[in-house]
């Protein structure tokens, strides 16, 4: 993938695929995740919740959004949408330069809380971004990738379409093969 004047070269001890890539997302299919919600996103659910209480819509989802300009054009994207940008970090979050859109909430939470308190209230999503997330590139960090993280399947279970962007080319492929293994069709396309 092309470097762009946003993003720094990814670089990492691994060459392919993770060899533990297919044996990891099986047992994530085959085992439930378990953790508790964490309070500071419970608070930030509630949130999301009353924005739709006040104007039913349908949901896009911009999971580890950072700063949530990306979040902002997703809204302009999806104007009948409620287009929820969600970060775990305040300090990224609060670098946001507000727009005119009035379609879209930043929320300070972990993505995989909400994921599955969307779950837990049978929500699902129109579409669900996530561009350019953390890509763990050390080869021991397979499971804090979004695919070979145990709230995987809680992903595919929002429904919707779903967009992956990174510049490291081999996230994109294991995130496709994960996709893959689970029955999921996609495609795999390179963007300037």
């Amino acid at each position: 993938m092309p470097q762009s004047d946003y993003s720094s070269p990814v670089s990492s001890n691994q060459a392919r695929l993770h060899p533990r890539l297919a044996q990891t997302v099986q047992r994530h299919l085959s085992h439930a995740f378990r953790r508790p919600v964490a309070q500071h996103s419970a608070v930030a659910y509630e949130q999301l919740l009353g924005a739709l209480a006040d104007r039913p819509r349908p949901l896009v989802l911009d999971s580890f959004c950072g700063t949530g300009q990306s979040t902002a054009a997703l809204a302009q994207l999806h104007p009948q949408h409620l287009v929820v940008g969600v970060d775990q970090s305040r300090h990224r979050l609060q670098k946001h330069q507000p727009t005119e859109c009035d379609n879209y909430l930043l929320l300070q939470a972990n993505a995989e809380d909400l994921w599955q308190l969307l779950l837990r209230d049978q929500l699902s999503l129109d579409h669900h971004y996530l561009l350019y997330p953390n890509p763990w590139p050390k080869s021991k960090y397979l499971q804090r990738r979004v695919h070979g993280h145990g709230s995987f399947p809680w992903l595919l279970q929002l429904g919707g379409s779903v967009e992956l962007r990174s510049n490291w080319q081999l996230y994109v492929e294991e995130f496709g093969v994960a996709m893959h293994l689970t029955g999921r069709r996609g495609a795999v396309e390179q963007i300037s």
